[in-house]
């Protein structure tokens, strides 16, 4: 199932929490070989995880966690900005209406459709906020996941090669985008939109008419 958790409360979810840092050691550090920072806990963290963002985590059947996104206002910090601006030519991405979409995380076990239902609620996101785009770096191994569910971005600016090239991208979310997603995913309007509800307590509706 999917979980909506804003860091300030992710500590309610012990198990979910380790599992969900662990699993970013595990794939940016010890898999990816990036220059993460690792803690006595064997947990991936960084800056941006202490600026309370909104985590998207499927939680698996267990309570462990079976994939995970981070979002945060480009209107705040972001790694983009901060790290990647040579990417764009030093121009700075700031806008309300675009969330940049950091630490996409699957984990060791996970297969397609969670990473496919990791999307829909990005898109989730995008109608419950009225936001346009995501924002995100990414590298050549996401490019064949992101073009399996569907969810291929706008490339903004390249650098490097090979295995080593990155890249910053902007995600559009077009209502036929939803539906190809949640079938990729294997899940149901409804069933989204219950798990999106009992995150926030209210429904996509609710929370963009507040927005």
């Amino acid at each position: 199932m999917l979980r909506y958790i804003y860091a300030d409360d992710l500590a309610q979810y012990p198990a979910l929490q380790a599992s969900m840092h662990l699993d970013r050691a595990v794939q940016f550090s010890a898999r990816l070989k990036w220059a993460v920072s690792v803690d006595e806990n064997g947990w991936e963290r960084d800056e941006y995880d202490d600026m309370n963002p909104l985590y998207v985590i499927w939680e698996n059947a267990d309570g462990s966690h079976g994939g995970s996104m981070r979002f945060l206002p480009t209107t705040e910090r972001t790694m983009v900005n901060d790290h990647f601006a040579e990417l764009l030519n030093g121009t700075d991405i700031c806008s309300p209406f675009i969330w940049e979409c950091t630490r996409f995380c699957l984990g060791q076990k996970s297969n397609p459709r969670v990473a496919a239902a990791m999307m829909l609620a990005g898109g989730e996101l995008m109608r419950a906020f009225s936001l346009t785009h995501l924002l995100g770096v990414f590298d050549p191994r996401m490019v064949r996941i992101y073009s399996m569910i569907g969810a291929s971005p706008e490339v903004l600016g390249s650098a490097g090669e090979g295995r080593d090239k990155i890249s910053v991208g902007l995600w559009a979310f077009k209502p036929e985008d939803r539906t190809k997603v949640l079938r990729r995913a294997g899940l149901s309007s409804e069933i989204s939109e219950h798990w999106f509800d009992r995150s926030f307590g209210r429904t996509v509706q609710q929370v963009a008419v507040a927005a």
